[in-house]
């Protein structure tokens, strides 16, 4: 499916509302695929939103699932505290630090029923058999993979493609296990490496992802043997993007650096630097998603110093504006790219 997109762009699934029905459709119209995030929201909510893109557009679309972890077994009392003397601050009331599984079950059925055609998982590895289920429906199977390791795993249970996701990714990691931040953690590979050595790992068509807002970036994912870039910040200022005022004017700015966290979700997540991210990242229990069930209404308040500010390493090279825009955009910078390297050789 994806190597015959007219564009090799996907948009990424962003959970917490950034990826919208309109921002998918706009997308998969202008030649390249678009993912709906099932991440954070109910069954019917979910379901509203692919009865949604179903009318903006007639092209294939995709819906991506969180796969649950194990209930963290971390003490996360004096995170609690931590993060209730924030609440104070903003006034907010701390949520409560619960496990769940995201209705991932519920949300399963969901796509089976409705047939989606293309399902994607982060976080892990969806059982064989439902892997088999999809497929039986007619559905391509993404996994979100950041290590050769992970890939291997992906193949044998029936992956069509994977996901490869570099350290430059904004938001959440989609590593199988809870790690890659602290120095005894999981190997953090960049774009380009991860690609490589997931290709010498298995034989799979991979998707790249992390860092990538231009053409010039697509250009060289493509020569690295990626069929498709995915790309989540770039589409972040698009007007159909459900991404907060705040986060808007952050990323506009583009004053700040980014950094890896557990501090809003409990989980390795990469955002734009601010107090709340400086002053809790040291403390931050691996428990997820605990933790972002805890600090939720504090995020909630939209106040840009305690507010879970996701971006990719290289946000400030995005450009805002229009979806169709932006992958019209890309596409033009991506011929440019291939054009002035093949007047290279050709000069050579």
């Amino acid at each position: 499916m994806f190597h015959t997109l007219a564009v090799p762009v996907i948009a990424a699934p962003m959970a917490g509302g950034a990826s919208t029905p309109e921002l998918v459709a706009a997308v998969s119209e202008a030649g390249g695929f678009g993912f709906l995030a099932a991440g954070y929201i109910t069954v019917e909510q979910l379901a509203e939103k692919i009865q949604r893109t179903s009318e903006l557009t007639s092209k294939p679309f995709g819906v991506n699932l969180f796969v649950p972890g194990t209930r963290p077994t971390a003490d996360i009392s004096s995170y609690v505290q931590r993060v209730t003397a924030y609440a104070d601050k903003v006034g907010a009331v701390p949520g409560e630090p619960r496990w769940d599984d995201d209705n991932y079950a519920a949300k399963l059925e969901l796509v089976l029923a409705l047939r989606v055609p293309v399902v994607s998982f982060t976080f892990g590895l969806p059982d064989a058999d439902d892997v088999q289920r999809l497929k039986a429906t007619g559905s391509t199977i993404v996994v979100t993979v950041t290590t050769p390791s992970e890939a291997r795993q992906a193949k044998q249970i029936g992956a069509d493609v994977l996901c490869v996701q570099g350290a430059d990714a904004g938001a959440h990691r989609g590593t199988f296990t809870d790690d890659g931040i602290s120095p005894g953690g999981g190997e953090l590979y960049g774009t380009l490496a991860a690609i490589r050595l997931v290709l010498s790992a298995v034989d799979l068509p991979v998707i790249a992802t992390g860092g990538l807002v231009n053409g010039a970036d697509v250009a060289a994912v493509l020569a690295a043997g990626a069929v498709a870039a995915q790309l989540g910040t770039a589409f972040l200022g698009c007007p159909e993007a459900g991404t907060a005022a705040a986060h808007r004017e952050a990323l506009a700015e583009g004053g700040r650096r980014t950094a890896l966290t557990r501090a809003f979700s409990g989980r390795p997540a990469r955002g734009l630097v601010n107090r709340f991210l400086i002053e809790n990242s040291p403390h931050a229990p691996a428990a997820y998603p605990n933790v972002h069930h805890l600090t939720k209404p504090v995020r909630a308040t939209g106040d840009l110093e305690v507010m879970s500010l996701w971006a990719g390493t290289t946000y400030p090279l995005a450009t805002a504006g229009p979806a169709a825009e932006i992958v019209q955009k890309i596409n033009a910078e991506l011929v440019e790219a291939v054009n002035s390297l093949a007047s290279r050789f050709r000069r050579g």
